[in-house]
């Protein structure tokens, strides 16, 4: 019919804490629907800061597994596992591109975290050599990663 207004479909929401899948769908309905006094808004902005705690997080570990075996080349004598964490480093490296693609403004926090995460790995590598009996073949506290090397660029 011509002129004819179709009105939304209803859409019923379970609170948040109940089935948060169903409610992450029903709130997308909503939203799409252009319905948004109906929307549980607050949850809504708390999930979307949620997903970009959660990228920062993976990007994170992602920087901080670089550096541990970045750390284990450079310090252990260890020859066995060096192609592994070489691999590693290549793989991880490449994650860490789509990351970045995905949300380039992450690339600012890198000098941040490329200094936390050293720390980190710092301590992983030191608990992961005593474990094998290994004595480190230089400082570790002398081993700090400019953000270009971590990316491999």
């Amino acid at each position: 019919m011509p002129g004819a207004t179709l009105a939304s479909p209803p859409v019923t929401s379970p609170p948040y804490d109940a089935d948060f899948y169903a409610w992450a769908l029903a709130q997308a309905a909503l939203i799409r629907a252009g319905r948004l006094s109906e929307a549980d808004l607050e949850h809504v902005a708390e999930e979307i800061e949620d997903l970009a705690k959660r990228d920062r997080r993976e990007l994170e570990s992602r920087v901080g597994t670089v550096i541990e075996h970045m750390m284990k080349l450079q310090a252990s004598p260890a020859t066995d596992p060096r192609a592994g964490w070489e691999a590693t480093i290549d793989r991880t490296r490449l994650e860490i591109a789509r990351i970045l693609r995905d949300s380039p403004s992450l690339r600012r926090e890198l000098p941040g975290i490329v200094a936390s995460e050293t720390d980190v790995a710092r301590r992983l590598v030191e608990r992961d050599m005593a474990r094998h009996g290994e004595v480190p073949t230089v400082p570790l506290d002398g081993l700090a990663y400019a953000v270009a090397a971590v990316l491999g660029d």
